[in-house]
C-alpha cells in the first residue's frame, strides 16, 4: 500500500503559494494513495503562539483542505496534537538520532540565527518530530518543497538506523513525492522573493480567503516592467516579475509556462493581467467562498478533525504497539 503523509502549520494567511505548491497537488494524490493530511500544530509551537489564534488558524487550514477538494471521508484530516503518538514516537526516535545529524540541519541555523543559544529545544528537534509524523504511519511517500528536502532525508536516515539497530525491516524509507513541474510562487511586489505570509505588505500575496475584488486588485497592482511580454522562455531570464505572473497563469490554467509565454507573446501587461484576473477569480473564488462558509461552522470543522484523529489514532496505536515490542518496552 502506498501512503502519503503531509501537513501544514496553522500559522495563518494561507496564500496562493501554499495552494499551487502543495494543497492543489494533494487533491490529485487522493486517487492513487492512502492519504493522511495533518495540521501540524505541535510544530507551530516552536514559535510563540496566541492560544485563541492558534485554534482559529487550525480550523482555517482544515477549511482550506476541504474547500480545495480534499475528501475528508476518503482521506484522514486531523490536527497533530490530537494524536499523542506523534510526541511519543518523537521521543523514541530522538534516542536514536545522533546530535551530529541535527547539527547539519540548515533550517535551524536560518531560523535561530545569532540567537541559537536562546532558541527552544523544540526548534532544534523539529526534524525528529517531522520524522515521527511520517514514520508513525509508515508513510511511503511525502510531498516536500525545497525547504523540507533535508528533513525528509533525515527521516530516511532515522528509519534506516532504527531498522539496522534492531535488525528489522519495519519502517519503509519514505520517498519524496515529485510533481511534474514544481510551482514556485513569488511575491507580487518583488519577483525575486518567495510569496510569504510574513511579508508586511498584504499586496505581496493572494490569500486563499481573498474575495474576487481583492484578488483582482492585487493582480492589477502586481509589479511589472515596461516591456511587452517576451516571445520565449529565454526572454524571462532577467525579468523576474514577468516570469512570476506568467508562471502563476500557467499553474492556474494547468499548462506549461512555455505555452503561456507563446499565448501572450508581445502582449502588453494590461491585457495579460485582465486575463489573469479572470482566471484567478474563477479558480480561487469558489475556494475562498467555501473556506469562509466552513469557518462560520466551527462545530463541523471540529467534527472533521475529531473523526480524522480517531482514524489516525487507530493506526498510531497499532504501530506504536509493534514499535514498543521491537524496543523491548513492556505494554500494559
Amino acid at each position: 500500500m502506498k501512503r502519503i503523509f503531509s501537513g501544514v502549520q496553522p500559522t495563518g494567511n494561507l496564500h496562493l503559494g501554499n495552494y499551487l505548491g502543495a494543497i492543489r497537488n494533494w487533491v490529485q494524490l487522493q486517487a492513487d494513495f492512502d492519504c493522511i493530511f495533518c495540521i501540524v500544530d505541535l510544530h507551530a509551537l516552536t514559535t510563540p503562539q496566541d492560544p485563541a489564534t492558534l485554534r482559529a488558524q487550525t480550523r482555517e487550514v482544515t477549511a482550506a483542505y476541504i474547500a480545495s477538494g480534499i475528501d475528508a471521508e476518503r482521506c484522514i484530516i486531523f490536527n497533530q496534537s490530537m494524536v499523542a503518538g506523534h510526541s511519543e514516537l518523537a521521543w523514541l526516535l530522538s534516542c536514536l538520532t545522533p546530535l551530529g545529524w541535527l547539527n547539519r540541519m540548515t533550517q535551524f541555523k536560518e531560523k535561530a540565527g545569532k540567537q541559537k543559544d536562546n532558541a527552544g529545544l523544540g526548534l532544534y528537534a523539529y526534524p525528529v518530530l517531522m520524522a515521527a509524523d511520517i514514520l508513525l504511519y509508515k508513510a511511503t511517500h511525502v510531498p516536500v518543497g525545497d525547504d523540507q528536502k533535508q528533513h525528509l532525508e533525515l527521516a530516511r536516515d532515522i528509519a534506516g538506523a532504527f531498522n539496522r539497530q534492531f535488525n528489522v525491516d519495519y519502517f519503509p524509507l519514505p520517498e519524496p513525492q515529485i510533481f511534474g513541474a514544481a510551482t514556485r510562487v513569488m511575491s507580487l511586489r518583488d519577483g525575486t522573493k518567495k510569496m510569504s505570509k510574513s511579508d508586511l505588505s498584504d499586496y505581496s500575496r493572494i490569500n486563499m480567503t481573498d474575495d474576487a475584488d481583492t484578488v483582482a486588485q492585487k493582480i492589477k497592482k502586481a509589479k511589472t516592467d515596461t516591456e511587452p511580454l517576451p516571445e520565449s522562455l529565454a526572454g524571462l531570464e532577467a525579468r523576474p516579475d514577468a516570469a512570476n505572473l506568467l508562471g502563476i497563469y500557467a499553474a492556474l490554467a494547468g499548462i506549461a509556462q512555455e505555452a503561456a509565454v507563446i499565448r501572450f507573446a508581445g502582449a502588453a501587461f494590461s491585457a495579460f493581467k485582465a486575463e489573469l484576473v479572470d482566471l484567478a477569480v474563477s479558480v480561487l473564488g469558489p475556494i475562498g467562498a467555501e473556506m469562509k462558509r466552513l469557518m462560520r461552522e466551527p462545530a463541523y470543522v471540529d467534527a472533521v478533525l475529531r473523526r480524522g484523529a480517531e482514524r489516525a489514532g487507530e493506526i498510531s496505536r497499532h504501530h506504536l504497539s509493534e514499535i514498543h515490542t521491537i524496543l523491548g518496552l513492556l505494554r500494559p
